[in-house]
């Protein structure tokens, strides 16, 4: 059968519609990258160890990513030192240093040591004083002298806010 146009043409047959297709387009993969972040940090994850510690605030704590976990090192008992194995011999050039989110300010005095061996150390950052301010997100960072290290140690000497070393998260970075 033809159909004709009033004009007196024939009209191709109609065709239906399109339909939108019944399965979504793909998804991005959901494996991670295989190139890490330009500037991890080198500390997360990795074993630590500690001179002494209160109840369940162990060294782990510190390097765990968790900002709402801390170490606490034995009460008035100072020095007091954390120490994190990175694993590896790595280039250090800053740390960032953590309390719990809310604390109140205190003032911590702390040495930064390195080795390459966990027996002979360097001190890469001679004792001085640190504040931690709940108005800049209870935070420090400290610049270092570019340092090749495995193994990372903060030696604690006082705390205006407790009788004893407090550190949320030890983050290490290259630079």
């Amino acid at each position: 059968m033809e159909a004709y146009a009033p004009d007196g043409t024939t009209t191709p047959p109609t065709t239906p519609p399109t339909t939108p297709p019944t399965t979504p387009p793909t998804t991005p993969p959901t494996t991670p990258p295989t190139t890490p972040a330009g500037n991890p940090n080198l500390a997360q994850g990795h074993p630590a160890t500690d001179t002494g510690h209160n109840d369940v605030y162990t060294a782990g704590n510190a390097v765990d990513g968790n900002q709402g976990t801390y170490w606490e090192s034995t009460n008035n008992a100072f020095p007091q030192s954390l120490t994190v194995d990175l694993g590896a011999t790595k280039t250090v050039g800053r740390l960032v240093l953590k309390l719990p989110t809310g604390w109140g300010a205190r003032t911590q005095n702390l040495t930064v040591l390195g080795s390459t061996d966990n027996n002979t150390w360097t001190t890469a950052k001679s004792g001085a004083a640190y504040t931690f301010d709940p108005n800049t997100g209870d935070t420090v960072t400290i610049n270092l002298p570019t340092t090749n290290t495995r193994y990372l140690r903060l030696t604690f000497t006082a705390n205006t806010g407790w009788p004893a070393a407090q550190l949320s998260e030890l983050e290490a970075y290259a630079s």
